[in-house]
């Protein structure tokens, strides 16, 4: 680390191993875990909390003031959990009042032009393709994957194990274990590839599957399905996650294929 050519704010908390490249700012009240890697020209804004064995490249902005008018520079933080990697000119702003935070889980991966507004909730094991834009007060939960170039929302929520299509306009809730595509975006399908890969039995896909049969393929209302399903189908942590999201979605939740 070449202290030189970087500005490091004396007050600045950095680990143990952490390699910070030429040309970075990093203000105050900032925290760095061990093991990070800094790239060249990043910029490291006030609040920001930076796990262990991350990577952050070239151009990324850390922290940012949030674009919203409403802020009125009150202390808030930027969350990013340990090895999460931030790849080229990411702008990731912090939280203000509503949540005090911006927060990105553990082992995600943030592609490049990403860009992350204030008082997001972002989980472990998500993968955000080049150029997502991400309202503020969105939630993503784990192992979502989002298509490139797709807009999402303020105030959006995206449940766990879900694949979106590139380029979508992400305006719903989209509901766990499911894949999303079409304009407007639509139900298409559970993912079932994705479920297989992180273990997920023949048996819970099935069940998942038998799940959104209900919810979207029965001709019947949202509430009228939810009580099919708790009825018909056994209980399990999936269907408890799957019934709990529709039923706490202020938004609503995406339709399904021809409705």
């Amino acid at each position: 680390m070449n202290k030189s050519l970087n500005y490091i704010h004396p007050e600045a908390k950095i680990g143990k191993n952490v390699i910070i490249e030429p040309f970075t700012f990093i203000d105050k009240d900032v925290e760095i875990g061990d093991g990070t890697w800094i790239g060249p020209n990043v910029t490291i804004n006030e609040g920001a909390r930076i796990g262990k064995n991350c990577k952050i490249y070239s151009g990324a902005t850390i922290s940012a003031i949030p674009q919203d008018l409403k802020f009125e520079g009150e202390k808030t933080t930027t969350e990013i959990g340990d090895e999460t990697v931030i790849r080229e000119y990411v702008n990731i702003s912090r939280g203000t009042k509503d949540r005090l935070v911006t927060k990105i889980g553990s082992k995600s991966l943030i592609m490049a032009y990403v860009h992350i507004a204030h008082d997001c909730v972002i989980g472990n094991n998500c993968i955000l393709v080049n150029s997502v834009q991400v309202g503020g007060h969105v939630t993503i939960d784990d192992w979502a994957i989002i298509g490139g170039a797709t807009a999402i929302h303020q105030f959006v929520k995206i449940g766990s194990h879900v694949m979106i299509s590139g380029g979508s306009l992400v305006r719903k809730d989209v509901p766990p274990y499911v894949k999303a595509a079409r304009e407007p975006l639509t139900y298409c399908g559970i993912n079932s590839v994705g479920l297989r890969r992180r273990g997920f039995s023949n048996e819970r896909i099935n069940d998942i599957q038998e799940i959104y049969r209900s919810l979207y393929l029965s001709g019947k209302n949202n509430a009228e399905a939810l009580e099919n399903i708790e009825t018909l189908i056994r209980s399990s942590e999936e269907r408890d996650n799957i019934t709990a999201f529709v039923r706490k979605s202020e938004r609503g939740i995406m339709k399904g294929y021809g409705n």
